[in-house]
């Protein structure tokens, strides 16, 4: 069968702009560039989304306003649409993401003839956090085609039944982020990217640099992302005094340009799947400190004190203690930051994708020989 005959179909919640988002998109937009037919199902339809290139079809799947009953009435009748939409497009393959999304795409998939393949892509102790929710993953599970982990700790969830299914696949690197490391003068500014909240933890990392600030006064916090923190943390840097010392400058789009000249990286999060900020910053040669957070994603990226730092999460003067040492040793920054770049090639786009499309092969198998 030629590319063009083989359908994929994507489903998640929203596009709304995330990293699992993020990668759903840059999936979607390869194998359209392939030659694949791709139909992009989601629930929602959310303000500031990613956008898809022409030639993907989306579908709403939510229950319109006039489909609305009682509560257990509109379970089910999400439950008939989403069925409907997946009998209807008729996918070889669809690849599912996140909590009850995966768990809903098995069901509503139940003897069609759509292989159905489900990534974890957070901690799967979030993403699945009660014990109901713990007893339908970890039965379900069973009945899918294929299950992809973003880390080696996120495997460890399952029953040894279901670890001996799951496959570890990486994410591909935005495009922006491929490029030569930068070789010129980087001062001494300390960056972070994240949305602006409890779990990215910028109050950790804002208040490390308030420890070792009057140490460095050339240097400067950028947190770059928005939030509901996002106020909540320029009070603290005016009450730390350091108000024209740390910057926020919001979303931004040229991340990459705006990152690739500083001195240190930092992540703090209590929790992460496989964190794509630090994916980037380690493949623009960054020197990067990252919390040592469940499920494991920066351990499997950093070999600490090689091609970057772990820290234990929350703890908040050991952050210090790392920035410190970097700012005032140039040389070990610049020798983890040409460590760190390494990881680029791993996780370049072509590569990546082309892994993904062979896992996808052999699911469907004889359909796509």
């Amino acid at each position: 069968m030629g590319k063009e005959g083989r359908h994929i179909a994507f489903y998640i919640g929203s596009l709304s702009k995330g990293g699992a988002e993020r990668v759903f998109v840059n999936l979607a937009e390869y194998f359209l560039a392939m030659g694949y037919r791709v139909t992009m199902v989601t629930q929602y339809q959310r303000e500031n989304e990613y956008e898809l290139p022409q030639g993907i079809v989306r579908i709403l799947s939510d229950i319109t306003e006039e489909e609305t009953g009682g509560r257990l009435g509109n379970v089910w009748r999400r439950y008939r649409k989403l069925r409907r939409i997946f009998r209807d497009i008729k996918a070889d393959l669809v690849l599912s993401t996140f909590g009850k999304n995966n768990i809903n795409a098995i069901l509503s998939n139940l003897f069609l003839p759509t292989r159905v393949v489900v990534s974890v892509v957070a901690d799967p102790k979030e993403e699945y956090p009660n014990g109901l929710m713990r007893i339908l993953a970890k039965t379900l599970f069973y009945l899918a085609d294929g299950i992809v982990m973003q880390t080696r700790e996120a495997v460890s969830f399952f029953s040894k039944g279901l670890q001996r299914r799951c496959v570890i696949l990486k994410n591909s690197l935005n495009p922006a982020f491929v490029r030569p490391r930068y070789e010129g003068v980087r001062g001494q500014d300390i960056v972070a990217v994240g949305r602006m909240d409890e779990n990215k933890n910028q109050k950790m990392i804002l208040e490390a640099f308030a420890r070792i600030a009057g140490r460095f006064p050339d240097s400067r916090l950028f947190l770059y992302g928005n939030g509901p923190l996002r106020e909540a943390l320029r009070e603290q840097a005016e009450r730390a005094g350091l108000a024209d010392r740390v910057v926020l400058p919001g979303t931004v789009t040229d991340v990459p340009d705006r990152i690739q000249k500083a001195a240190v990286f930092v992540l703090a999060s209590f929790t992460e799947g496989m964190p794509n900020t630090l994916i980037e910053a380690m493949s623009l040669g960054l020197a990067c400190i990252s919390t040592d957070c469940p499920c494991g994603g920066p351990r499997d990226l950093i070999e600490d004190g090689v091609n970057g730092f772990l820290i234990p999460t929350g703890d908040t003067q050991a952050l210090a203690d790392r920035l410190a040492e970097l700012l005032s040793c140039p040389e070990k920054a610049d020798a983890l930051g040409r460590a760190a770049a390494r990881l680029q090639d791993a996780y370049r786009p072509e590569r990546v994708n082309g892994e993904w499309e062979a896992y996808f092969a052999r699911i469907v198998g004889k359909k796509w020989e």
